[in-house]
């Protein structure tokens, strides 16, 4: 279910800081004209540490909503993650009622827990529910790398079917690869890396970049997927620039700017996260001018 291509979705709010439920409708339905094989709501693309349990839901429900009266379907894996065990399952739970297919599960952060912690962890909220739940190991914002050894074992558990591996480390993931079974997905949660992801046997993508480029990340994957890696690194060439300048800052601030920049949203953010600075905004959009992706009026969110 959750193979090819995916979104880290943003969040859109409105001038005021709310939640604004109309463009992020649009933006969900671009991305499923565009192609994209699923959609991640809340994750940390989508500022999901500063919205509410209510925000958080209703943004699940919203894209599940959207995905479902679409004219494809298109699977929803969303975000619930967080430190707190029991809190997390509480959100996992809320998350299934919404209508989500999956949920991807971040690491428990900054109480940085023992390997014996993480595989207890996630065992207990693969059994407060029914959707299957994909690992998200991400030790550069979490301070915790899940061991090969770890997903091996959670990997036993029937609903825990998946790892968006994002330590950044090839090595690890080669390993990944080689020891996980074969039903077990492995997703590159790295744009810059997906194609050697998929050539170590990984089957997709968590995407930053799709927010701006849903169809241009979307056959990356499927050729790479699909064995033709020329293709692939034809694409990757095109849009390096880009996959890199959504990182010249801390996730998500580039991102969401330039999507500003196209014309998709309000260039609003909740504190901690700030704009970008005048010489990141000016990296930012060299790199849109250089790729074509500045003109006005591609597509238009609500005006408040």
């Amino acid at each position: 279910m959750f193979t090819g291509c995916g979104t880290a979705m943003v969040t859109p709010f409105q001038p005021d800081g709310s939640l604004d439920e109309s463009t992020l409708r649009k933006l969900v339905r671009r991305q499923i004209e565009e192609g994209i094989d699923f959609l991640v709501p809340c994750g940390t693309t989508g500022e999901s540490p500063a919205v509410t349990l209510e925000e958080h839901i209703r943004i699940v429900a919203i894209t599940v909503e959207e995905a479902r009266n679409a004219p494809r379907r298109v699977p929803v894996l969303a975000g619930a993650g967080g430190y707190f065990t029991r809190e997390v399952i509480e959100l996992a739970q809320e998350c299934q009622r919404a209508g989500a297919d999956g949920v991807l599960s971040v690491t428990p952060y900054y109480n940085k827990p023992s390997q014996e912690g993480l595989f207890q962890h996630y065992k207990a909220v693969a059994e407060s529910i029914r959707i299957p739940i994909v690992v998200y190991n991400v030790q550069g914002r979490t301070g915790v790398n899940v061991e090969t050894s770890t997903l091996v074992r959670l990997a036993e558990i029937s609903n825990i079917v998946g790892v968006k591996e994002a330590s950044g480390n090839i090595s690890q993931i080669a390993e990944v690869a080689h020891h996980l079974p074969p039903g077990f997905t492995v997703l590159s949660g790295d744009d810059s890396i997906t194609i050697a992801v998929v050539a170590l046997g990984g089957k997709g993508l968590i995407s930053v970049a799709s927010n701006e480029i849903p169809a241009q990340m979307t056959q990356l994957v499927r050729l790479a997927v699909n064995g033709d890696f020329a293709g692939a690194r034809a694409i990757q060439r095109r849009y390096m620039p880009l996959m890199q300048v959504n990182f010249v800052e801390s996730n998500p601030i580039p991102v969401k700017w330039a999507m500003s920049q196209m014309g998709l949203l309000d260039p609003v953010y909740r504190l901690p996260l700030v704009p970008p600075s005048e010489v990141s905004q000016g990296k930012i959009r060299q790199v849109l001018e250089s790729l074509k992706l500045t003109t006005e009026g591609v597509f238009v969110a609500s005006s408040h």
